[in-house]
């Protein structure tokens, strides 16, 4: 089993969470509700690992505060 940190972003122009993998190339959804996307992202996931782990295009490091 492996563990992956998604992005969820809220759109404001839908309203929908819309979340992706840093570094994974294909693996983005977006729904209605936080459960949902769960489920949607980890579904992708195991789509794309049919064909196999994907090569890390970058890597999860954090989130920072930019103060200006």
């Amino acid at each position: 089993m492996k563990t992956y940190t998604a992005i969820i972003e809220r759109c404001p122009d839908t309203n929908l969470y819309v979340g992706y993998i840093p570094g994974f190339p294909g693996a983005h959804s977006q729904a209605e509700t936080l459960d949902e996307l769960n489920r949607n992202l980890k579904e992708v996931i195991e789509i794309l690992l049919e064909d196999g782990e994907p090569e890390s295009e970058s890597y999860f490091v954090g989130i920072q505060t930019v103060t200006v």
